[in-house]
């Protein structure tokens, strides 16, 4: 009964992260939600820089600190391993979701374009989004989500080692998911400077991000990830190459 109960938690925290998800893109490119970057209350205008930029802190602490290694051998110690992953999945979802309901717009116009240009900057966008989405289902998209982790566990069979491969994207770039966020954070025809201080405090992030991720990846893999590395651009392909 245990193991059905952490299969449907997995289940509906996933449900939760998709919901998000989604609800993020409206966030970011400013449609269908009535709180977005750019519509809803907003402070004066350093309150909003400070409640902004404590925002993309606290996701950006909670994402970092919960992948690490360490804070995964003593969380473990409270939480069933197995369900690992998806308590990250869920405070992951939660870090986001108060993101978007406290988040202040700053109006000021950065940029805006029209026509051709806007076309373009929104396909970049949607593009951003597909990459993202893509990026997850090469590497195992129900593992990254803990939903693989339940399922065999719920059907007694161990996790398979993991396995390095380079599919699509990630022969191209190292870290294709983090460029599709890239993409999805600073392709938008109207750019306000709330907006711009969403993306760069997101760009701050995956540079973070990588960093620490680069060294789980080599010390998991060791010289096949560092091989790889001295090949493979980081977020752009010939470009970020390690030594």
């Amino acid at each position: 009964m245990a193991r059905y109960a952490q299969m449907m938690t997995g289940i509906l925290v996933y449900a939760l992260f998709f919901l998000t998800f989604l609800c993020l893109i409206a966030f970011v490119g400013d449609f269908l939600l009535p709180r977005t970057v750019d519509t809803g209350p907003a402070s004066p205008l350093a309150v909003a820089v400070v409640i902004d930029v404590a925002l993309v802190a606290l996701f950006g602490l909670q994402h970092s600190i919960m992948a690490r290694q360490g804070f995964k051998q003593r969380w473990t110690r409270t939480v069933p391993a197995v369900l690992e992953r998806t308590v990250y999945v869920a405070a992951a979802s939660l870090a986001l979701i108060v993101l978007m309901l406290a988040w202040q717009p700053i109006g000021a116009i950065i940029w805006s374009v029209q026509g051709t240009a806007a076309t373009v900057l929104w396909a970049l966008f949607a593009l951003g989004w597909a990459i993202v989405l893509v990026s997850t289902f090469l590497i195992n998209h129900f593992e990254l989500f803990g939903l693989e982790q339940l399922w065999r566990n719920l059907r007694a069979q161990p996790m398979a080692p993991p396995r390095f491969r380079q599919p699509l994207f990630y022969r191209w770039v190292r870290h294709p998911l983090y460029l599709g966020f890239v993409f999805a954070f600073w392709a938008i025809p109207v750019m306000t400077a709330g907006h711009l201080l969403l993306a760069l405090g997101m760009t701050v992030y995956i540079l973070i991000a990588i960093r620490f991720e680069e060294r789980d990846l080599l010390a998991v893999f060791g010289h096949a990830y560092a091989d790889y590395r001295r090949r493979v651009g980081m977020l752009v392909p010939g470009l970020g190459r390690g030594r």
